[in-house]
């Protein structure tokens, strides 16, 4: 990969055993980019604390055994410390030039690829999905994404809520109202008002709410007939989620389902090896553990149910069994969990448990990627205007009717006629809509604002679609095919300089995402990608005439270098690129 902080990381890492000893090998460089130099190695300062010396001294001393006269052409100690190293033109040209003769834009496979499941999306049956459903589905497959492109080998996860009381409610309604009744047909058109009203009669009507309870006792045994309309529940929720799936181009289908009901055969047996090896104990009644470190204001220990003082089992008892299946069956490395902020304390402590019981391996690491609220304009969680759930689907529709506004009032080199038009916007809209996602720290709350997220200018998706489309249509008016630009790249202005450094960064920032588990540092990366060519096209002429044609053919593979590295960057982001706008 060449990414040039890697680079000199290692050769500023051997310098340090050069000068100090091997012990000093792996010791961080501190590589930082700098206002003064494309880079700086600011090690000297941590290391003089260590070593009882002048960072200056330390640096010089540094410098000295420092070897990188086929990379650099500036290289001073500044400061009390700092090591500035400035990069050759012709080194970045070169490197530019390989990543764009590789497929792959010179990222490197993982030498050791993981096994990883990556939980997302995770709705609940016979409900439609609101705004949260849809930021942990688009954070997930981003995030598994970005880990299949870097080798790892990725098992998609829908952790779909489709067990316990509100099953035994439904079907309760569902019998009640009969299977072929106009409110039935709610279930394969507005999920969200046959769950409500289910609700209503549960919480007003003893009887029913009865009735709902046994129906759930009959479930979970296996009775033939309730089972039959459960299924049919369960299916009509995977039509109408493989709907909203495919509208915003996620890719999780039936195979990846494994819903709360897979893992039902496997909660008795996990409490009970809780129980045997002394995990879990009978706390008033029920089945508890108490991991250490987690207590109540009161100092009191937090439990973790496991099993119910009736006998049931809850979410807990269903996550435990999930990881234990997920070490033991899908032998994994890595889970990563997308899941709500609100459930951090609970994951904490179920992980915690998990290794209590010894089932998690020091070396497999449990990652609850938090996802922060996403709020209304009003700064308050979004609701309607009626208080209740905004629905997905009608959140989506406002996208492309929004973004239709904003693809008109832009300058278009030939005219679109209906049908494209709208394959455009819903594209544009989709993507407005996943990039705001995307493009806020996991953890953090965000504002869904469409008068921030739909238009053609600043960090927005559209304008990253944007910025794709015009560079293609340099290659259209050039009548050039951006796959037949072999360069060589040259360097000769200092905005060509910029973005190609600026290109070389792709992997690392890549790499970065995929380790953290937050797509909000790739999403940075390509912004500032196209922001540096936004600088290079207005200050370096591709085909105007008088350009002299080595500068044109360098000033071309720079151009198919950036659009194949935006796309691809769009593409990790599950946000498509038109190919005209």
């Amino acid at each position: 990969m060449p990414d040039p902080q890697l680079v000199l990381a290692a050769r500023v890492q051997a310098a340090l055993a050069a000068a100090f000893g091997q012990e000093y090998a792996d010791t961080d460089p501190v590589i930082r980019p700098s206002q003064f130099a494309d880079f700086q190695a600011n090690v000297a300062l941590p290391l003089a604390k260590k070593l009882g010396r002048k960072p200056r001294d330390l640096a010089n001393e540094i410098v000295a055994n420092l070897e990188v006269g086929d990379l650099c052409t500036g290289l001073e100690v500044s400061g009390p410390g700092f090591i500035n190293l400035t990069l050759t033109d012709t080194w970045i040209a070169q490197q530019a030039e390989a990543m764009h003769g590789d497929e792959r834009l010179a990222v490197p496979e993982a030498d050791e690829p993981q096994q990883v499941v990556v939980e997302y999306s995770s709705p609940n049956v016979a409900k439609e999905m609101h705004v949260a459903h849809l930021r942990t589905t688009i954070v997930g497959d981003a995030i598994a994404r970005i880990l299949e492109f870097l080798g790892h080998r990725v098992v998609r996860d829908n952790h779909l809520g489709d067990w316990g009381t509100p099953f035994g409610m439904l079907i309760e309604r569902l019998l009640e109202v009969g299977e072929e009744s106009a409110e039935a047909k709610l279930l394969e058109t507005d999920p969200n008002t046959f769950y409500q009203a289910a609700r209503v009669q549960f919480d007003t009507d003893p009887a029913f709410a009865e009735r709902a309870r046994e129906r759930v006792v009959k479930l979970q045994g296996g009775d033939a007939d309730t089972l039959r309309h459960w299924h049919k529940l369960v299916d009509l929720s995977k039509e109408y989620l493989h709907r909203i799936y495919g509208r915003l181009g996620v890719s999780l289908t039936d195979e990846h389902i494994r819903g709360e009901s897979f893992y039902n055969d496997m909660l008795a047996p996990t409490a009970a090896e809780l129980e045997d090896k002394g995990v879990a104990v009978i706390s008033d009644g029920a089945l508890c553990a108490f991991p250490p470190g987690f207590t109540g204001r009161e100092g009191e220990p937090l439990p973790v149910i496991i099993r119910k003082r009736d006998g049931g089992y809850n979410y807990s008892t269903s996550d435990l069994a999930t990881i234990r299946y997920r070490v033991d069956d899908l032998k994994v490395d890595r889970v990563i969990y997308v899941v709500g902020s609100a459930q951090g304390l609970h994951f904490q402590m179920a992980f915690a448990v998990a290794r209590m019981a010894g089932w998690v391996p020091e070396n497999v690491s449990l990652e609850h990627a938090q996802i922060g609220n996403v709020l209304g304009t009003d700064g308050k969680i979004l609701r309607t205007r009626a208080g209740g759930t905004v629905k997905l689907s009608a959140l989506l529709d406002e996208a492309v009717e929004r973004a239709g506004q904003e693809f008109d009032k832009i300058e278009h080199d030939k005219p679109f006629d209906a049908g494209a038009r709208q394959d455009i916007v819903e594209t544009v809209g989709m993507g407005a809509v996943k990039y705001a996602d995307l493009s806020v720290a996991l953890d953090s709350e965000y504002v869904f604002d469409f008068d921030r997220m739909v238009p053609f200018k600043g960090n927005t998706g559209p304008y990253l679609q944007y910025a794709t489309a015009r560079i293609r249509s340099i290659f259209r008016k050039g009548a050039v095919d951006p796959a037949e630009t072999p360069g060589p790249i040259i360097i000769g202005e200092a905005a060509e300089r910029a973005l190609a450094l600026r290109l070389l960064g792709f992997g690392a920032a890549v790499e970065l995402a995929g380790q953290t588990a937050e797509p909000h540092r790739l999403c940075a990366y390509i912004f500032d990608l196209a922001s540096a060519f936004t600088t290079f096209y207005e200050t370096c002429p591709v085909l105007k005439a008088g350009v002299e044609q080595g500068v044109r053919a360098s000033r071309l593979a720079l151009c198919a270098l950036t659009l194949d590295t935006l796309v691809q960057g769009l593409d990790l982001l599950g946000v498509t690129a038109p190919e005209r706008m």
